[in-house]
């Protein structure tokens, strides 16, 4: 059953661009710098609590905490890894739940956003497609969880103290929920909002190509990167369910378009699976696809996942892997392992919730 994620009770305010809170603002007959206000507690202060506004009447205060809905997620799990790297766990009501990782990296601080409830994909080997796809998120909860992240930055007191980059890796096909991951696109770019640049913003996509070139139209200078994970169409498939809808060679045709339009190298993702798609042979036919299109590849050591059966592979695989790449002239780097000790792989800390809450209605039931 879908859980009905796109109807909020009341205007949603991280759902809405400048320029359309500025309409609602003028719809309310409040001068326009009332809604500049607003704005610049939410997205330079990261105050979403009508009453903490404190440069607006009381009146204008209650008004706003009675026609909006600010920040109505929940923070369910809120974990810290060794190494910075931060994953929540956000519910909102009616139970859509989320993930979002803070990755810190120099003068870094990037945003890993969620697009779904759960993922349609069903990769054999992660853990956000196991029970499917629940619903879409809306523009309002995705541009949420970059404001939730600026919050504990803030908090903690983080020397950049706030979010840089976004990237659309974390659970769902953001090419599956179109309009509103474009939608919070241009919000989390909006200068009158968070004003992030284009080029800190990357979808990564398992391949829809017809959405693929609806986003090389939209004039948006944002990064496209392509979740490959197998060099031949074979393994790919039986590796991505989803591959069955749409061939590779369809999905590169589509990312030259891309590059084409916009002038953005592709980049190609590559998770290493142990024995299964992390051998020489594998390296050399993804040498031959790289060169049919501008693209770079980040090479990534697979993150276990309890009850799957693909393992992490050996460190002289992952090297002899990236040096086959690079005699064949192939950009390749190793993507650095985050957040191992806090289950930062996709998908894996709304399923211990599933399976806690699970546990909890057996108990009760007395099944």
């Amino acid at each position: 059953m879908l859980i009905p994620t796109d109807i909020p009770i009341r205007p949603d305010f991280f759902g809405q661009s400048a320029e359309q809170f500025d309409a609602l603002v003028k719809g309310w007959g409040w001068p326009r710098f009332r809604g500049v206000q607003v704005r610049e507690w939410a997205y330079q202060k990261f105050v979403a609590d009508p009453e903490r506004m404190t440069n607006l009447a009381k009146r204008d205060r209650t008004f706003l905490h009675e026609h909006l809905s600010f920040a109505t997620a929940t923070l369910a799990q809120n974990q810290l890894s060794e190494d910075g790297t931060r994953k929540l766990l956000l519910t909102w009501a009616g139970g859509a739940q989320a993930e979002t990782v803070m990755i810190p990296d120099g003068e870094r601080r990037t945003a890993c956003v969620s697009s779904q409830v759960g993922c349609p994909v069903g990769c054999k080997f992660c853990a956000s497609g196991i029970n499917g796809v629940k619903g879409n998120l809306t523009a309002g909860q995705i541009v949420e969880q970059v404001y939730q992240l600026n919050v504990l930055l803030q908090q903690g007191g983080d020397a950049v103290g706030r979010i840089t980059n976004v990237v659309f890796m974390g659970m769902g096909e953001p090419l599956a929920n179109y309009a509103n991951v474009m939608a919070a696109v241009r919000i989390m770019h909006d200068p009158g909002c968070f004003n992030i640049g284009g080029r800190r913003i990357t979808i990564s996509t398992v391949g829809v190509p017809p959405k693929m070139r609806e986003l090389a139209r939209e004039g948006l200078p944002i990064n496209l990167a392509i979740s490959l994970h197998a060099p031949n169409e074979s393994l790919r498939k039986q590796l991505i369910p989803w591959a069955e809808h749409f061939a590779l060679p369809e999905i590169l045709d589509a990312a030259r378009f891309y590059f084409d339009q916009t002038g953005r190298e592709i980049t190609l993702e590559y998770i290493l699976l142990a024995g299964v798609n992390d051998q020489s042979e594998h390296a050399e036919q993804l040498v031959k696809v790289c060169r049919t299109l501008r693209a770079n590849v980040n090479l990534i050591r697979y993150n276990e996942v309890a009850g799957l059966p693909f393992g992490r592979p050996e460190s002289g695989d992952v090297v002899r892997f990236q040096e086959i790449l690079r005699e064949g002239g192939i950009n390749a780097h190793v993507r650095k392992s985050r957040g191992r000790d806090i289950d930062a792989a996709c998908g894996q800390l709304r399923r211990k919730g599933e399976e806690s809450s699970s546990a909890i209605v057996t108990l009760g039931t007395g099944k």
